[in-house]
């Protein structure tokens, strides 16, 4: 049995995690052609700030989310790393949708993936610290 096997749940959040990421990219990709942005600028229509906040903010949290999903993963399992990773995904994509649409929206999705992000961390420091307390 190879590591993929062991860790085909979080694999496959891992790949839809980058795939809402992709997402993210394309709806600022669209608002920056709709209201006519010209790359370099990251200002302009309102619309297009905030797809493109959302954007940025998804890639802001990527490095704490996947490394935390990757330890739960290895110290506590691969179904429940995989269950919270869906979790983040759903809150991912409800504040990038929302952010879009009013920026005032974007609270509930943005707690939801936090708060996903906080659990795997936590349980990974805990069963890190379990190990290494019991030797």
């Amino acid at each position: 049995m190879n590591a993929l096997s062991h860790y085909l749940d979080t694999t496959l959040v891992t790949l839809l995690a980058l795939a809402v990421y992709f997402y993210a990219g394309i709806r600022a990709g669209r608002a920056r052609q709709t209201y006519g942005i010209k790359a370099p600028a990251t200002t302009g229509h309102p619309t297009f700030e905030r797809a493109f906040r959302a954007q940025m903010n998804t890639l802001e949290w990527m490095p704490l989310f996947l490394p935390a999903l990757w330890l739960f993963a290895l110290t506590v399992g691969d179904v429940p790393a995989a269950v919270l990773g869906v979790v983040w995904v759903v809150g991912r994509v409800l504040y990038i949708t929302s952010y879009i649409a009013a920026a005032e929206k974007r609270g509930p999705g943005f707690g939801v993936q936090a708060i996903a992000t906080l659990v795997l961390w936590l349980g990974a420091l805990v069963r890190v610290a379990m190990a290494l307390i019991s030797g």
